[in-house]
C-alpha cells in the first residue's frame, strides 16, 4: 500500500474514532449518574409491585459496550428476596437509534423464599401486554426480540419446609418472548436432573427432554393463548422410562417410600392469567408401573397378620402399577394415586391414597396368598413415618370374624366391619358445654 493511501486511511480511522469518542462523552454528561440509575431502579419496582428495594451498588458503561450492573439486591420485606449480582448487556447500535434491545442478562446468586415471594402474586407481565411488559418514555420503543439469552447460575427456591433447591440456566428467546431454547439444571445433584426444550421453527412446540433419576421423560411441550382473556395454557406429553424413583425425589430434597424404577406416560397442563400464576396451577396425570418396586417404610404382609397398627419393615413387590394426579394450590400440591395394584410371591394388594403437606390418607385391601384374602387397612401418618392399620369398625368386625372362622373370617369380618362403619358413620362422643362464665362480683341465681 502506498504511504500517502495509508496516512488517508489512518487519519479516516482517527477521526472516526474522535467524533465516537466525542458523541459517548457527550451522551455520558447528559445522562444520569450510577446513583441515580439505582434510585431510578428501585422506584420503577416498587411502583410495580408495591414492594421497597434496596441496591448496594450499581454501575453503567456506554464503551466498549453498553452495560448495566447490579449488586447486592434485597427486598423489604422480614424475608427479603436476595440478588448477588446482575449483569445487563445492550446492543450498542440499537441503543443509538433509541431502541432497547438487550443481548444478554446474567443472574448470579438469586435467592426467592416462598413466603416473600406471595407479595409479588398477580403483579407478573400479563399476556396482552405484549412489548409493553417495559414502560418506555417515547420516544423509545422495545426491539421485536427485546432479551436475546436470559441466563442464570445459584438461583435457590426455598419452599415451606425451610429446602433450598439451587438451579442454573438459560433460556434464548425470540420474537414475542417465545423461548427457542431452555436448559434448567439442578445444581450439584448426581445423576443429573436436567430439562431441556427446543423450538420447532415458527410453532409453538418444543420437543422437551428431561433427564432425571438415570432415566429419562421425554415428550413434546406447547403453548397456546387462549379467547377471550388471554388465558395462558402450557401442556405436555411425556413418556417417562426406567426413572429411579429414589434418585428422582432426592435431587429435590425429598426422600421416598418406594424404591425401583418407574416407567408410563404423563400429561401436564397448566392454565392461568399470568406468567406467574402458572406453575401454581399445574396438573399432572401420570400412568405408572414399577417393576421391581420396595415399600420402603411399610410391611403389609405383617400388617394384616396382626390386624393391629403396624410402622416400619418393607414389602417388596413384583410390581406396582397405578395413576398418580397432581394439583397445585397455594398451599402446596395435592398428589392423589388411584387404580393402585401391588403384586408379590406372597401377596396382591389394591387401593387409593392421598398425600398433602407430607401427610397420608388412604385405604388398601391385601390379599395374602396362603392366608387372609381382602384385607382392609388404612393407611396413615407421614411420608417420614407412615402406618397402617384397621379402623375401628374393622377391626371389631376382625375380631367378630376371627371368633368365628379365623383368616378367612377375619378379613370377611372386617370388611363387614368398615362397610357399616362408612354405612352409619362414626360418632364423635358430645363435648359437655362449659358453664356461663360469670364476673367477679356478680349475683348467681340460685
Amino acid at each position: 500500500m502506498k504511504r500517502p493511501l495509508r496516512r488517508w486511511l489512518i487519519g479516516i480511522a482517527a477521526v472516526l474514532l474522535l467524533g465516537i469518542g466525542a458523541l459517548l462523552w457527550l451522551a455520558s454528561t447528559r445522562l444520569p449518574s450510577d446513583e441515580e440509575v439505582a434510585a431510578r431502579i428501585a422506584d420503577g419496582f416498587e411502583r410495580r409491585f408495591g414492594v421497597g428495594l434496596k441496591i448496594g451498588g450499581a454501575h453503567w458503561a456506554l464503551w466498549p459496550s453498553p452495560v448495566l450492573v447490579l449488586s447486592d439486591l434485597a427486598t423489604e420485606q422480614p424475608r427479603p428476596v436476595t440478588l448477588r449480582r446482575i449483569t445487563v448487556q445492550l446492543k450498542l447500535r440499537e441503543l443509538l437509534r433509541r431502541v432497547i434491545a438487550i443481548d444478554e442478562v446474567e443472574i448470579e446468586s438469586l435467592v426467592l423464599p416462598r413466603e416473600s415471594m406471595r407479595a409479588f402474586r398477580g403483579k407478573g407481565p400479563k399476556p396482552n401486554e405484549g412489548g409493553g411488559i417495559v414502560a418506555l418514555p417515547a420516544p423509545w420503543a422495545l426491539a421485536p426480540v427485546p432479551l436475546e439469552k436470559l441466563r442464570w447460575r445459584d438461583l435457590a427456591w426455598i419452599d415451606r419446609r425451610d429446602i433450598a433447591l439451587a438451579y442454573d440456566g438459560e433460556i434464548s428467546f425470540d420474537a414475542g418472548w417465545r423461548p427457542r431454547q431452555v436448559r434448567i439444571e439442578r445444581t450439584g445433584v448426581s445423576p443429573p436432573a436436567r430439562l431441556r426444550l427446543d423450538r420447532a421453527a415458527g410453532q409453538d412446540r418444543w420437543r422437551t427432554r428431561i433427564d432425571i433419576g438415570g432415566g429419562t421423560a421425554n415428550g413434546v411441550a406447547r403453548f397456546e393463548t387462549l379467547p377471550p382473556n388471554d388465558l395462558l395454557r402450557v401442556s405436555a406429553e411425556l413418556e417417562p422410562r426406567q426413572v429411579d424413583i429414589e434418585g428422582l425425589v432426592q435431587a429435590f430434597g425429598r426422600r421416598s417410600a418406594v424404591a425401583g424404577k418407574a416407567s408410563g406416560q404423563s400429561t401436564l397442563v397448566a392454565e392461568a392469567g399470568e406468567v406467574g400464576a402458572l406453575l401454581r396451577s399445574l396438573r399432572t396425570r401420570t400412568t405408572f408401573s414399577v417393576r421391581p418396586a420396595t415399600l420402603t417404610r411399610l410391611d403389609l404382609a405383617r400388617a394384616v397378620t396382626t390386624a393391629g397398627i403396624s410402622r416400619g419393615g418393607s414389602t417388596p413387590l413384583d410390581e406396582l402399577t397405578g395413576v398418580l394426579d397432581t394439583q397445585g394450590t397455594d398451599d402446596g400440591v395435592v398428589l392423589r394415586y388411584t387404580a393402585l395394584r401391588a403384586r408379590s410371591g406372597v401377596l396382591t394388594a389394591s387401593g387409593h391414597l392421598r398425600l398433602f403437606n407430607r401427610k397420608l390418607d388412604g385405604e388398601i385391601a391385601v390379599d395374602l396368598i396362603d392366608g387372609v384374602v381382602g384385607m382392609p387397612l388404612q393407611i396413615g401418618g407421614t411420608m417420614s413415618e407412615p402406618e397402617v392399620s384397621l379402623t375401628g369398625g374393622a377391626l371389631a368386625g376382625a375380631a367378630v370374624g376371627t371368633a368365628l372362622l379365623p383368616g378367612v373370617g377375619t378379613a370377611i369380618g372386617a370388611r363387614a366391619g368398615q362397610q357399616m362403619e362408612k354405612l352409619f358413620g362414626a360418632e364423635e362422643p358430645a363435648k359437655k358445654k362449659a358453664p356461663p362464665a360469670t364476673r367477679k362480683g356478680a349475683a348467681v341465681s340460685p
